[in-house]
């Protein structure tokens, strides 16, 4: 048996992730392997956990085998499981290129959320059809110390609260969760972004993942952002038949959102492959108990 363990380290606008080759589903990656590999001291460090696993070869997967031979098996930092991440994607997809499993142009990729249509462009741009947003009723609030703000309740395959916000500074240090009520808006917690205005369908956003704290960027918080201010700016594309695009800054770069007439959304934006090496195997069952 090997006594090392390939991984490589990539990032979508400084959203990083540790990400382990295992086409065919042979490494064990309990939440407390995910968790150490992730730490920024005593492992690799990352955003999250990017475990490449042909479809066909993972239980949660294999439903999605026809339609995508990919399917990325998404870990959130602290080891726990998360159902869609947008830069993610990204990086997963150029990963894959990377990697010589497909080439630059259309792929599709397997996810918890649903299969994503992927483009890997020359420059270095990947778009990720994102599907649609969902938007659940009722009204929901965020409270960071004692100010609290209205949140536009958004899900992209994963939850979302959304609040528009005067200043980036009032979200806190976003370390911990922002409280939110009801409790029964988010049952298993909530990614939380809050927004400015930058200018006409430009904005600019701070969040904090649910899982990871907060984090350079959010694909899928940039989407909900983009879906929210839409709303907020009567630019619905459902009601105006145009497609609605936002420019979203995130602390980490810049990512482009366009939401259709349809309902579908397209995320587009960069995703980097900065190093590749090997896990000692040892380290690695010692991290698991």
């Amino acid at each position: 048996m090997s006594t090392r363990i390939a991984f490589l380290k990539g990032h979508g606008t400084e959203n990083d992730f540790v990400i382990v080759p295992d086409p065919e589903n042979v490494i064990d990656l309990p939440p407390a392997a995910v968790a150490a590999l992730c730490d920024r001291r005593a492992g690799i460090g990352g955003d999250g956990l990017l475990h490449v696993v042909r479809s066909a070869a993972h239980p949660e997967a294999r439903h999605m085998a026809a339609e995508a031979e990919w399917f990325m098996d998404y870990r959130n930092g602290d080891g726990s499981v998360a159902e869609m991440c947008g830069n993610g994607v990204r990086v997963f997809a150029r990963y894959l290129q990377h990697a010589g499993y497909v080439a630059e142009g259309d792929t599709a990729v397997a996810t918890r959320g649903g299969v994503k249509t992927v483009h890997v462009a020359k420059n270095g741009d990947v778009t990720v059809g994102m599907g649609k947003a969902l938007l659940p009723g009722g009204e929901v609030t965020v409270s960071v110390g004692e100010r609290s703000w209205p949140a536009r309740n958004v899900n992209m395959g994963n939850p979302h609260a959304v609040a528009f916000v005067d200043d980036l500074a009032h979200a806190g240090d976003l370390f911990t969760p922002p409280p939110f009520t009801p409790a029964s808006a988010y049952p298993d917690g909530v990614n939380v972004e809050f927004v400015v205005d930058r200018g006409p369908g430009h904005v600019a956003l701070r969040v904090h993942e649910r899982g990871s704290g907060e984090t350079r960027s959010c694909g899928t918080g940039a989407c909900a952002v983009a879906v929210a201010a839409a709303r907020r700016d009567n630019a619905d594309p459902a009601v105006t038949g145009t497609p609605a695009t936002y420019t979203v800054d995130v602390p980490g770069g810049r990512l482009v959102i366009t939401e259709r007439a349809d309902g579908e959304i397209e995320m587009t934006g960069p995703a980097v492959i900065v190093a590749e090496g090997e896990i000692d195997a040892e380290w690695l069952e010692d991290a698991r108990r």
